[in-house]
């Protein structure tokens, strides 16, 4: 059974991203969320604090607390209008000794690094689909359609369209050329692998679990172009992708299917140093689970498809916040004394 922390022993940091320039609903929406993630937190009877990170002035006001007294639950996605920030915010918790949630910034840094993860998931032996680097347009020899172009650097599908998948040499050379040219990103071509897809949460450490996987459901689309999770399909309500992408929980995996799908995928969360919780993107074709991407830090809304699998596996959304604090509290100095840090 897992080891918990009685709750009253500790203190909880809430950290969390808010952006000034977000509308009155938006801004609604957030403030509700932390709402009731706070009174479940506060239910079980942690004492919370909340703090937003608004700027780049977020250390002054963390500096007030003293981090040997509390756990930080990091909900933060990085600095307002800062680009790429989430693991800046994670690298100032590190050098001012907080313990937080989640993974270290050198595992953050690392997932927007694609090419490397790409080289570090091929030796460690986990499959992940066949690829080449473009840095120039004018670069050529890829034959194998359809063929996916995405950024070398990036998270969150950025960059991810319709358009990124490539039939022929026209439209591969067209969307290599946009990235290059336009966008000014090196290009990574990937064997487009048009095969059910998967979302996978995984937590732990040492001992490390999987949730129930979340199948993206892309039978509404006809063409091969369409059958991805695009940015839109991630943060547009009003795209074709984002309504018309099904999310099935659980999927219909067999008890072997679902077995080697863990293995492949706590392979991957392994091999980059997730720490407490991850979600590993996956498509299977030919009996074979391809790992397309590693997310160190996904989303952990309540809508999100990680708390989704939480709730399905018995964990509400309060009690998988409060499984992650007790992942984190083991590395704390006062409150992981006498814990054995592999307890899961």
């Amino acid at each position: 059974m897992p080891v918990t922390f009685p709750p009253a022993e500790l203190n909880v940091l809430l950290l969390y991203d808010y952006n000034s320039d977000w509308t009155p609903a938006e801004k609604d929406e957030v403030a509700d969320a932390h709402a009731r993630l706070t009174d479940a937190l506060q239910s079980a009877g942690f004492s919370i604090d909340l703090l937003p990170v608004e700027d780049k002035s977020f250390p002054e006001r963390l500096s007030t607390y003293d981090s040997r007294q509390f756990v930080l639950f990091n909900w933060c996605d990085g600095i307002p209008g800062l680009h790429h920030s989430e693991y800046l915010v994670v690298r100032q918790l590190e050098r001012m000794g907080y313990v937080f949630t989640g993974s270290s910034s050198d595992t953050l840094s690392l997932s927007y690094d694609k090419r490397t993860v790409k080289e570090i998931l091929e030796r460690n032996h986990v499959p992940t689909p066949r690829w080449k680097l473009y840095t120039s347009s004018c670069e050529n020899g890829w034959h194998q359609f359809p063929a996916i172009v995405k950024p070398a650097v990036g998270h969150c599908s950025e960059w991810l369209t319709s358009e990124s998948v490539a039939m022929d040499d026209r439209e591969l050379h067209e969307r290599i050329s946009y990235l290059v040219d336009d966008v000014g990103l090196p290009a990574i071509v990937e064997d487009f692998i048009d095969g059910r897809e998967f979302h996978v949460a995984m937590w732990g450490n040492g001992r490390v679990s999987m949730l129930p996987p979340a199948e993206m459901d892309f039978s509404a689309f006809s063409d091969v172009h369409d059958r991805l999770c695009t940015y839109e399909a991630k943060f547009n309500p009003d795209s074709v992708h984002y309504t018309g992408i099904r999310t099935v929980l659980p999927s219909s995996l067999s008890e072997v299917e679902l077995a080697q799908l863990e293995c492949v995928c706590m392979s991957a969360y392994r091999a980059i140093g997730c720490r407490d919780y991850g979600r590993i993107d996956v498509r299977l074709r030919d009996g074979v689970f391809y790992v397309l991407d590693i997310n160190p830090n996904p989303d952990i809304s309540e809508d999100a498809s990680m708390a989704s699998a939480a709730e399905h596996a018995g964990y509400s959304h309060g009690k998988m916040a409060e499984r992650l604090i007790n992942l984190a509290s083991r590395r704390h100095p006062v409150f992981g004394k006498g814990l054995h840090a592999d307890a899961h």
